[in-house]
């Protein structure tokens, strides 16, 4: 049995994907992680290994994870593919029609979303091309002279170089949504199309079913006389109303066809010839009628242009009051997380938060201390129970130590000592600024004295010299917890990526395509 998934069921889950995050009952973060991409491949950097779509991986992707942002409603963009116009470029023009059986003949399409019939100019205008040139001597078309830079609602040629292309303004994409959701390969379509009054002109403007094009496939041979236009030519179908003019030249062939009203409710059409009263010759001509989208042309964008894509974007970047994105290290995985618990485990609701534990040291020379980034660091939690982290960062102004654990950071004897394929079970033990009988609260740098826990710090703020300093964690006898449950929620994209560095003046624009 030969079945299709239209085009139009992605569309659909593009919407409803942005009506999830819209809704008040969900929460969508991204998060970078992955500090030590070597320790995986020694060519990460080069060639960084396609993610794993498992429940293994999963359990991985949290364990490397840093910190997450929050994903609002107006991070989240409907988007289509960028194209955009260049002189003496030609274009497919909109045609209902586009098949395998019938090819968009400049870029061999098959069907209309992925045809070039839409372009951008350089004042980040959209347009739509209506005819592109077409007519029986250039059956494809042309190249495209005169840029589109109207704002008209009905559509119109883009200048005088009798280029043949007949273009329909559609919208202008706001510098704001420039900003964010502009990209090398994708741009913006406006968000909530069927309400924003900064696109009702168009919008507005569209009636269903209605003509806007008749393109000519054969001229005829020996049509009425020569040199005349008839008017009121009636197009038949489905709809009513719509009209073209046509103009015989002097070899009594058809030269043109305009439409003269545009008329309504056509799912289907043919140009009513002999009903005008044309002399029919010795050849009929023969016509395309262009049929309009649904609702017309500038009613549902993202019906009319595809916007099966959704592109997501994140700005990450270092904030004094709640620091959760590292600096002095590196990430080299980004990703998006669906309806993450917050410690307690209620849904996640923070505009950030850091996956990652935390420690407060104290003692003598901890403000020149040096902990090693990847580096290990081991606290004797009691009798023959070891925990080992992995350091993210420390600040030397703070005594924040900040690390991570996973599977690979345990292994050990009832004595204590290091196990790397330990025959028997084992277990990962926490930090604790609470340690039982037999541990202590030691904390040894890379380089620089041995200092501690400090077991009386409960807070998430600390002053030095008449400074505070914002730690973007409560702390609890000297040990942060994460502020994100582990393991909790939906991974619902990764993508590994070349490790990128994190200073304190750095900014980085996350920009996720989603594709459905």
């Amino acid at each position: 049995m030969a079945a299709i998934i239209t085009d139009q069921i992605r569309i659909l889950n593009a919407k409803n994907f942005v009506a999830g995050i819209a809704n008040a009952n969900n929460s969508y973060y991204s998060f970078v992680g992955l500090p030590n991409p070597l320790d995986y491949s020694s060519t990460w950097n080069e060639n960084p290994p396609s993610p794993k779509d498992n429940f293994d991986q999963e359990n991985d992707y949290w364990d490397s994870m840093i910190a997450m942002k929050r994903i609002n409603i107006t991070d989240v963009r409907q988007v289509v593919p960028k194209r955009v116009w260049s002189s003496g470029n030609s274009y497919d023009m909109y045609r209902h029609d586009y098949s395998r059986s019938n090819t968009a003949p400049i870029s061999g399409s098959t069907n209309l979303y992925s045809s070039t019939f839409y372009v951008i100019n350089s004042d980040f205008r959209v347009y739509i091309c209506l005819q592109n040139g077409s007519n029986p001597e250039t059956p494809n078309g042309r190249p495209s002279l005169d840029e589109p830079t109207f704002v008209d609602l009905e559509p119109r040629p883009a200048g005088t170089s009798g280029d043949g292309y007949i273009w329909k303004y559609l919208y202008t994409i706001k510098p704001s949504d420039i900003i964010k959701f502009d990209s090398t390969e994708f741009m913006p379509v406006p968000q909530n199309w069927e309400t924003d009054n900064d696109v009702s002109l168009v919008r507005d403007n569209a009636v269903d079913g209605s003509i806007k094009i008749v393109t000519v496939k054969n001229r005829g041979v020996g049509l009425g006389t020569g040199n005349v236009t008839y008017s009121n030519v009636p197009i038949e179908g489905d709809g009513s109303g719509a009209e073209c003019s046509i103009t015989i030249d002097g070899d009594s062939r058809v030269e043109s066809a305009v439409i003269s009203s545009q008329g309504s409710g056509y799912t289907f059409g043919t140009v009513n010839f002999s009903a005008a009263g044309i002399p029919e010759g010795t050849t009929r001509p023969e016509f395309d009628v262009i049929i309009p989208p649904q609702g017309g042309h500038g009613a549902d964008i993202y019906r009319e242009l595809g916007a099966y894509n959704i592109l997501i974007y994140s700005r990450i970047e270092s904030d004094n009051e709640n620091p959760d994105f590292v600096t002095g290290n590196q990430f080299a995985r980004i990703g998006i997380v669906q309806n993450p618990q917050s410690a307690g485990g209620s849904i996640l609701n923070s505009d950030k938060a850091s996956a990652v534990s935390a420690l407060k040291l104290t003692g003598i020379g901890y403000s020149e201390a040096i902990f090693d980034t990847d580096s290990e660091v081991t606290q004797l939690v009691g009798s023959g129970k070891t925990s080992v982290g992995r350091v993210i960062n420390y600040d030397q102004n703070t005594g924040v130590l900040k690390l991570w654990q996973n599977r690979n950071n345990h292994g050990f004897n009832v004595n204590g000592n290091r196990e790397f394929n330990p025959e028997f079970g084992f277990k990962l033990n926490e930090f604790s600024g609470s340690p039982e009988t037999g541990g202590n609260v030691s904390i040894v740098p890379t380089v620089g004295l041995q200092l501690s826990i400090d077991q009386s710090f409960n807070d998430n703020k600390t002053t030095i010299n008449n400074r505070t300093y914002y730690l973007g964690m409560n702390f609890s006898s000297g040990v942060a917890a994460p502020e994100v449950k582990q393991h909790s929620g939906n991974i619902i994209y990764v993508d590994n990526r070349p490790a990128i560095f994190r200073s304190s003046n750095q900014k980085e624009d996350i920009k996720v395509i989603l594709q459905f």
